[in-house]
């Protein structure tokens, strides 16, 4: 079983930024399909972007040009770099590993394992 862990949410001003980790002490993600979602309160849980191999990262409108996910060199380790932060993107943030096609990335359904989560909030 993957058990993964989110870390690096907080408090962060509009166009402010945040960096997100996800690691997991018992796999490297090598196999996976890495996703970060997110969820605000009364609202479904949301895609935001995908690492997969092969092809480039992958993300969610409200995502392009402002965050970027990426592996880091210890290899059970991907981040999540928000920049230009708004007040939309308060959430809790998870990351979650599966092996979805291209066509069911951004389903929650298709991911095996999910973190705890980690709250980001964006003031006004």
């Amino acid at each position: 079983q993957v058990q993964l862990v989110e870390s690096g949410g907080g408090l962060a001003q509009a166009g402010g930024s945040l960096r997100l980790s996800c690691t997991t002490p018992e796999s490297t993600f090598d196999s996976y399909v890495v996703s970060w979602f997110r969820q605000a309160p009364g609202k479904e849980r949301e895609f935001v972007a995908a690492l997969r191999r092969p092809g480039n990262p992958y993300y969610a409108d409200s995502a392009k040009g402002r965050f970027a996910i990426s592996r880091g060199n210890v290899r059970n380790t991907v981040y999540l770099q928000m920049d230009t932060l708004k007040p939309e993107d308060t959430a809790v943030y998870y990351c979650a590993v599966g092996r979805p096609v291209l066509s069911s990335i951004r389903n929650p359904e298709m991911y095996y394992y999910w973190g705890q989560g980690t709250q980001v909030t964006v003031s006004s």
